[in-house]
């Protein structure tokens, strides 16, 4: 697994790859925050990093769809599957990767914090439970396109079917709010959004940590499942 990780970490700055994710998620992050913070003269950092947190659902098919799908595109998926590697050791170290960059990506972020710090004032365990909240949600969102990208036999491909899961999901919970009964009670439930609002009022919510994870482990197992299929598949070819 530490052997898939690192090939991975340093293939991510030896592409453009990690640099346009990195550099998108701050240039967006620096709107946000010229709008929100500087322009309304605030220092309302938890609704700005709830603004950042749609941010993954643009930004995350960028750091798997190259994880599964290059494989496919250069002819090693097979020889991966054949390795003396465990499949939960391969899934778990790309995932590993993907979740490093962003979390270098999201301490960077915190700069953002440190100029309003500078002149204004911060709550620090505000500040720190909504990052958290930020982070979990990132978890999953890579989780769920990892699962995506494993599908698709290439890049393009597999960007296009993890940004789709993602819209899908701020569909559903954005039409959460016209729907009752049952229906929007299951939507609520499952909606990684609705699940970091208590993050951003700076509530530690341990249901919702508990959730974000769980749907991260969720979408990781089915991913080994997929794979594990393809593998039985071509060993009876």
């Amino acid at each position: 697994m530490t052997a898939i990780w690192s090939r991975e970490v340093k293939s991510y700055f030896h592409t453009p790859v990690g640099y346009v994710y990195m550099g998108v998620f701050l240039a967006l992050s620096g709107v946000l925050f010229d709008v929100q913070i500087l322009q309304q003269r605030s220092s309302d950092l938890p609704t700005l990093i709830g603004q950042m947190s749609y941010l993954w659902m643009l930004l995350c098919p960028v750091l798997t769809m190259r994880l599964m799908a290059e494989e496919k595109q250069n002819h090693t998926d097979q020889l991966l599957l054949s390795s003396p590697a465990s499949l939960p050791g391969i899934v778990v170290g790309k995932y590993m990767a993907a979740v490093t960059v962003q979390l270098l990506t999201v301490l960077l972020s915190t700069v953002l914090a440190g100029i309003v710090w500078m002149y204004g004032r911060i709550y620090p365990m505000e500040l720190l439970t909504a990052y958290l909240g930020l982070i979990l949600q990132g978890f999953a969102f890579i989780a769920l396109d990892l699962l995506m990208a494993s599908l698709a036999f290439s890049q393009v491909t597999a960007f296009l079917m993890a940004f789709g899961a993602n819209l899908l999901l701020w569909m559903l919970d954005m039409v959460s709010g016209s729907v009752s009964g049952p229906l929007a009670s299951v939507i609520s439930f499952v909606s990684l959004y609705v699940r970091n609002e208590p993050f951003l009022m700076g509530q530690m919510s341990f249901a919702s940590i508990l959730f974000d994870l769980a749907m991260a482990a969720l979408f990781l197992v089915l991913t080994v499942y997929g794979m594990d299929r393809k593998r039985r598949r071509g060993a009876h070819l």
